[in-house]
């Protein structure tokens, strides 16, 4: 039951593009690493790096699912769903949030558009998002170190604050540690059985089977998000019955017809063998705690663990954004190799905050520092900018920002790493 500490802040809007900032939901929030380059060091169990960039990752809360606020422009019950994300904002401190009229899914204002906080994570999902257990406020550890996670520290999470208020169904991936799964099996079932949150308007589970005669009613039901993302396309594309469900989630084996295990019977199978479906009638036949589900597949050939060069490996030391005289084709940054072999460099870039980009080649040797000379595609501000260099995955290997306070002609920047 290891986890890595990611020490960072929460973000739920970007002063300078308020109309098109984050839009958190009951389980997913924006979080912009203060180390990205441990981000870059976690497992990919379907094979997708982190979708990761200069504002942040989204974080999607381990072995919880929340109602859907949106969805391919729908959206599940929205008193259950608002008030999912609403209860997580406010766990992680978030104070006065409004959201646009118009843009109902993002803030509008806050009394904070970001805030402290830092999360326990074990890998990278298949959309690119870090799953973890998120918390309010810095933890004493050092970033990026093991955290052993039991269920006291996980019923102090925003997850199982969550599941114990009844304000989100579970969802166990077998990347969740069995102890885990076990204790919060036992939160959702005290939950449920207090008829808290959205349990007492529970359609479509165990308990009875929903009656489902559109799309436009299914929006206002309170059931199973997964269920209900395998509903929405296959209602949109014109089926009017549920006769046909069975046989439209096996057609799609990764996509819909998720691998299961089935622990009550100590068996493998899928999704289509706890949905029951016919006519207008649509019900999870087995309890969201009582399987596990199988994290998507990685392709063929698609790797699973980290790059063979690992987070802060090769680092930006230093960089002279305002050369003496004129700027283009003097300006350099500086890296350096910090381990004791050469690193081939063909593949990795540097870029800047306005998506410039400067392809890199040759070899660093080990322990040695080499400055590149910017073309000009990538232009230092003189007034503050961020560079990042990007592996040749595509991930942000290492990010460094400088204000225009650190700016001087002819001087380097130095980062102190």
């Amino acid at each position: 039951m290891s986890y890595t500490l990611l020490r960072g802040s929460f973000v739920i809007r970007y002063p300078d593009l308020p109309r098109q900032g984050p839009e958190p939901d009951g389980d997913t929030v924006k979080f912009l690493p203060d180390s990205p380059a441990l981000v870059e060091a976690l497992p990919r169990r379907s094979g997708r790096p982190p979708d990761l960039n200069a504002r942040g990752v989204s974080v999607r809360l381990e072995a919880i699912d929340a109602l859907e606020t949106h969805f391919s422009e729908t959206h599940q019950e929205l008193d259950g769903a608002n008030a999912a994300r609403d209860e997580l904002l406010r766990l992680l401190g978030f104070t006065n949030v409004r959201f646009w009229e118009d843009l109902p899914n993002r803030v509008e204002s806050a009394d904070q558009d970001s805030i402290r906080g830092h999360a326990l994570a074990n890998g990278i999902d298949a959309n690119g998002r870090l799953i973890a257990f998120v918390y309010a406020g810095d933890h004493p550890g050092t970033d990026g170190t093991t955290v052993f996670v039991d269920g006291p520290l996980v019923d102090q999470s925003v997850n199982g604050r969550l599941l114990a208020a009844g304000l989100a169904y579970p969802a166990f991936y077998a990347t969740l540690p069995a102890e885990l799964r076990t204790h919060l099996a036992e939160v959702s079932q005290a939950a449920r059985r207090k008829a808290g949150g959205l349990w007492p308007r529970s359609a479509a589970d165990p308990n009875g089977a929903a009656t489902v005669r559109d799309l436009a009613g299914l929006e206002r039901l309170v059931m199973w998000p997964k269920l209900f993302r395998r509903l929405v396309p296959y209602l949109a594309a014109g089926f009017t019955d549920f006769d046909g469900f069975d046989g439209w989630l096996r057609a799609d084996p990764v996509n819909r017809d998720d691998e299961l295990f089935l622990i009550p019977t100590l068996e493998r199978g899928n999704l289509h063998d706890v949905v029951r479906g016919a006519g207008q009638q649509i019900q999870l036949t087995t309890w969201p705690e009582d399987f596990i589900i199988s994290p998507d597949p990685a392709g063929p050939g698609t790797p699973v663990k980290p790059p063979l060069v690992k987070a802060g490996d090769l680092l930006i030391v230093a960089a002279l954004p305002d050369p003496a005289g004129a700027d283009l084709g003097r300006e350099s940054v500086t890296l350096l190799n910090l381990t004791p072999a050469a690193i081939d460099l063909a593949g990795w870039a540097l870029t800047d905050a306005a998506g410039g980009r400067r392809e890199l080649t040759g070899t660093i040797e080990g322990g040695a520092a080499l400055r590149v000379t910017l073309d000009g595609a990538v232009r230092l501000g003189n007034r503050g900018d961020t560079i990042i260099l990007v592996d040749p995955q595509g991930g942000s290997a290492d990010r460094v920002t400088y204000k225009e306070d650190q700016v001087r002609a002819g001087r380097t920047i130095c980062f102190g790493r």
